[in-house]
């Protein structure tokens, strides 16, 4: 009778696994067959395994930060006067008894007068005895200069115009955010060579650990943002200032998350300005060894659709411009690692490790055993019931 009881139980367990399959159990994310079959009810995505072609794909389509936003390597030429800008005007004549220097003033040192200093109008133009409006805004001091010699040279003895920036009140750049002294300073001149690195040191250097800071880089209209640690590793980022430049400096500590059999679950912060796939399992503490199937590892997130493309995804069933990828690698392989370590985690990933096979069947086997040891249990207790009822009604016949 008991094994006639444990067979229906195995039977009726089979007939769940059956229906439910895994569902029946407990898991801590989905099986490898369920992500290799690459179909999902709720969201769509590509599947990815990760040769050194793929890899080589992904690095030609790394973020290029800074350097790839703002395509002009160039630093900044001669510095423009804009509106507000204060201009100092000096002329010098060759003799006296010209326009500007008086016969009776006789022969002195120079013969130059300078004119009161003035602000660029709105109109965009100074003032200047004899030569009218002379525009200013837009132009550098050599355009000025040249401006005025024309238009008085019939009139005065040999001119020489020096025109200079009095006070720089355009063609600014501004540093804020994180930083220790947030400031507002002019252009430097062209041959200082100031680049982004160079200002935020005027702004008294970056507040915090330099692998979570950020730099942000707003010129014309346009924006990039680049990890700050990158623009000391990569001299190609770390481009010339331009006039108009806005620098903000932010704090954002990059996190991924890990699922499934690594040794930890949980959110991770990257404590650098970059890690790897490899280093991403090692900060979560490794492969289970009693759970884990090291073939069975990936990594979750959205790639560019000319990207997705490009890895070989089918990105016709997809729509909008970011495309779910999920990327599969083995760690039973010897150069699986090597693979992992040229992945790049990005800030939101999802690394997930699949169950070996054998953890269902050992939850199976488990729930079977402990089942049929409930079984006996009960069959025990049953069968010592009649007995005690009876001995309780004195029915019990003893023999002599």
């Amino acid at each position: 009778m008991l094994g006639f009881r444990l067979g229906c139980v195995s039977l009726v367990t089979l007939s769940f696994l059956s229906a439910g399959g895994c569902a029946f159990f407990p898991v801590s994310g989905p099986q490898s067959s369920a992500i290799e079959g690459a179909s999902s009810p709720t969201v769509p995505y590509g599947l990815v395994r990760l040769t050194s072609e793929a890899m080589d794909i992904l690095a030609g389509y790394e973020p290029k930060g800074l350097a790839g936003a703002f395509l002009d390597r160039r630093p900044a030429a001669n510095i423009n006067f804009g509106i507000g800008d204060v201009v100092s005007v000096t002329i010098f004549e060759a003799a006296a008894g010209g326009l500007f220097i008086p016969l009776e003033a006789g022969v002195r040192p120079g013969n130059f007068v300078t004119l009161p200093d003035q602000i660029v109008d709105n109109d965009g133009n100074i003032t200047v005895p004899f030569a009218g409006a002379i525009k200013a805004a837009g132009r550098n001091n050599v355009q000025v200069q040249n401006d005025i010699i024309n238009r008085i040279k019939n009139r005065a003895i040999e001119p020489q115009v020096v025109v200079a920036l009095s006070q720089q009140r355009t063609s600014l750049i501004s540093v804020v955010g994180d930083v220790n002294t947030p400031l507002r300073f002019a252009v430097p001149a062209p041959g200082a060579g100031d680049r982004v690195l160079d200002a935020i040191t005027r702004a008294g250097g970056i507040k915090g650990e330099g692998f979570q800071a950020w730099v942000m880089l707003e010129r014309s209209g346009r924006r990039a943002t680049v990890p700050f640690e990158n623009l000391v590793m990569d001299a190609s980022n770390n481009i010339y200032i331009q006039p108009g430049d806005r620098i903000y400096v932010y704090n954002e500590q990059q996190k991924f998350l890990a699922f499934g059999a690594t040794g930890q679950q949980g959110e991770f912060n990257f404590d650098a300005w970059r890690i790897n796939l490899a280093e991403a399992v090692g900060k979560a503490a490794g492969l289970v060894d009693a759970q884990a199937d090291p073939g069975s590892v990936y990594l979750y997130r959205r790639e560019p659709r000319e990207v997705a493309a490009r890895l070989g995804v089918d990105v016709s069933q997809f729509n909008g411009d970011l495309i779910p990828v999920v990327f599969a690698t083995s760690f039973r392989d010897p150069g699986g690692y090597f693979l992992a370590t040229r992945l790049q985690i990005r800030n939101g990933d999802v690394v997930f490790v699949a169950n070996a096979q054998s953890v269902e069947v050992n939850k199976f086997l488990n729930f079977v055993t402990n089942v049929g040891a409930t079984a006996v249990s009960v069959e025990t207790a049953s069968a010592g019931v009649p007995l005690a009822a009876r001995t309780i009604r004195g029915t019990i016949s003893v023999a002599p």
